[in-house]
């Protein structure tokens, strides 16, 4: 009986704070614009902030299941969802705290806002993707898993020890001689467009405020691109590679790939985009399979420095 009861008593107190949860969500929308997102107005735009579908879409869950949530409907939500409908709109740490309680959801203190980790699904998925290189990254880049092929790449001492797992930062600090990107006065402008495009979800949050203060410090060249304002969505593109135990270039088309349950989060594969390219990536793997990972390798081929300096 008194079992009963409580439940009873569960379920009157969620029925009451669906209501107000719709009226939150629809509140915070409203207040947040297009131009803060990184949007483009439109036109004929009759809400005042946001649509739900772009919403859902930013975050990175169905319109639907958005959608009935903003209308207070019994829906259950997980603490990933609700932290990438938070980014979103933007809230703070008290209106974060106050969603997690409308939406029945236990909510832990200085949660970190970006996916640091992934399961072994997805790890699964890159590494059945050997021979082609593929990684994941969230929104800032940061490499959260890889692949033997991806790893062939840019697992070279100079790239990778930087201690920072960070594509951006590996990039932008790295000397110019042993960058891996070979066009980089293209690739890394598009680089900075994209994360200024993921940027505006997390205006105020210390980890990127930090992260990009840290890094304008350390490379003026992202510190000047960083302060063009410039924003692009992640794309397919031919990127040119270089390697010091490669006798030529390799070119590479990459493609993104979102990923569900990882809000935020993309893999980004790579195939050769041409025969030569193909032999220059099977030649790196035969390497590896000679000298595997934590021994010593011999000196590759000399290279020679075929790229303009970096603007």
């Amino acid at each position: 009986m008194l079992q009963e009861r409580a439940e009873q008593n569960r379920r009157g107190r969620q029925h009451g704070r669906r209501p107000e949860l719709a009226d939150f969500l629809r509140s915070r929308r409203a207040r947040v614009t297009p131009a803060d997102v990184g949007m483009a107005p439109g036109f004929r735009r009759r809400t005042p902030g946001l649509r739900r579908e772009e919403v859902a879409q930013l975050s990175g869950v169905g319109v639907t299941w958005y959608t009935w949530l903003e209308q207070g409907r019994p829906i259950n939500a997980s603490a990933q969802v609700l932290d990438a409908v938070a980014r979103t709109l933007r809230l703070d740490p008290s209106e974060r705290e106050h969603l997690y309680h409308l939406a029945e959801v236990a909510y832990i203190p200085g949660r970190h806002s970006d996916t640091i980790e992934v399961g072994q699904e997805v790890q699964g998925i890159i590494d059945a993707l050997d021979p082609h290189p593929a990684v994941v990254y969230n929104t800032r880049y940061d490499v959260l898993a890889t692949n033997a092929a991806y790893r062939d790449l840019f697992g070279v001492p100079e790239v990778m020890d930087t201690g920072i797992r960070n594509a951006l930062w590996v990039l932008f600090t790295v000397p110019e001689k042993d960058c891996p990107i070979v066009h980089r006065a293209q690739e890394l402008p598009l680089m900075v467009a994209t994360l200024r495009g993921g940027y505006g979800r997390h205006t105020g949050e210390p980890a990127w405020e930090t992260f990009v203060a840290e890094l304008s410090a350390a490379s003026p060249y992202f510190d000047r691109l960083w302060r063009s304002g410039d924003v692009a969505p992640p794309g397919p593109r031919v990127k040119t590679f270089r390697h010091c135990a490669a006798s030529d270039d390799i070119r590479m088309t990459s493609v993104s790939l979102s990923v569900n349950g990882l809000p935020e989060c993309r893999i980004v594969a790579y195939t050769p985009a041409d025969r030569e390219s193909e032999q220059q990536m099977a030649a790196l793997r035969a390497r590896r399979e000679v000298c595997p990972r934590g021994a010593v390798a011999g000196p590759g081929p000399t290279r020679v420095q075929k790229e303009d300096p970096a603007p």
